[in-house]
């Protein structure tokens, strides 16, 4: 297809979210452009869909050529996830052209991944799970496919599937220092806890009748982390700092964290409580 300047933030940026996408800026009287085009539209039919051709006519869009620095055509940059990431000017040998286009595609278990999350922004949840199941299928190694689908199962209630998932994430992850991680490990841990503990309500009587009482409080906030009450959990987390850091060698600040990450959606909420921290520790 044909951009502008008008339709690039969709047709190249929004575009290569989903799939590489080409920019080819040429000219009609570009000689060099009537042999390379026709080899890209050819590799861009072969390829079915794995990459999106964009043609940008530098008579026409002067303002996006001068954006990108064209200064000779034909001249090809490649986008992928919204960022620009590799380019080439002049004709290449079609065996080159494979090869650079190639080097753009993520392999079949990134694109199941993508697949997913494309999926699950327009509320096919079956399909989501499907797709992660194939990326994992292609690389049981692929630990971010891995975590998405414990993310899914965690929104579903589906914990001791989540559990499942969890026993085979690698070593790397799991004994690293794995931000995203230790965000599942806490809501897990949580669950778990949440379950064998009082009701809330009675968690809350304990805490208000013996405040310096950080285990019931620690409880408490396992039980609104389980049910996603994070401001509430934080707070009680924030006591347990002010009160006693080497309580259980630093959980509550250790646990705070982790809730930043379960409410990355809630910025406000997180960045309020940052500052909440940062004032207590210092």
């Amino acid at each position: 297809m044909d951009t502008t300047l008008a339709t690039f933030e969709k047709d190249v940026i929004e575009a290569s979210a989903l799939a590489p996408v080409l920019i080819d800026f040429w000219a009609p009287w570009c000689g060099p452009c009537k042999t390379l085009g026709p080899m890209l539209e050819k590799l861009e039919a072969e390829y079915a869909g794995r990459w999106k051709l964009v043609k940008v006519n530098v008579d026409e869009n002067q303002e996006l050529a001068m954006h990108f620095q064209v200064r000779s055509i034909p001249h090809v940059i490649a986008f992928a996830d919204g960022q620009p990431v590799d380019q080439f000017i002049g004709v290449l040998p079609e065996g080159q052209l494979r090869e650079f286009i190639d080097r753009l595609i993520p392999d079949a278990a990134e694109g199941e991944r993508r697949a997913a999350h494309e999926a699950l922004a327009e509320g096919r949840r079956d399909e989501a799970y499907d797709a992660l199941k194939a990326a994992l299928a292609y690389d049981p190694g692929f630990d971010d496919a891995r975590m998405d689908l414990i993310e899914l199962l965690l929104a579903d209630n589906r914990v001791d599937e989540a559990h499942n998932e969890v026993d085979l994430l690698s070593p790397k992850t799991t004994q690293g220092i794995d931000a995203r991680f230790n965000a599942l490990k806490t809501r897990l841990d949580a669950l778990d806890a949440a379950a064998d503990l009082p009701p809330t309500d009675a968690l809350e009587d304990r805490v208000a009748a013996h405040p310096d009482d950080l285990e019931a409080r620690f409880d408490l906030a396992s039980a609104l982390i389980a049910r996603r009450k994070y401001a509430g959990a934080l707070e009680h987390l924030l006591e347990i700092v002010k009160r006693d850091r080497s309580f259980r060698d630093d959980i509550g600040r250790k646990t705070m964290l982790s809730v930043f990450d379960l409410a990355a959606h809630q910025p406000q909420l997180v960045g309020e409580w940052r500052r909440k921290l940062g004032a207590a520790l210092n």
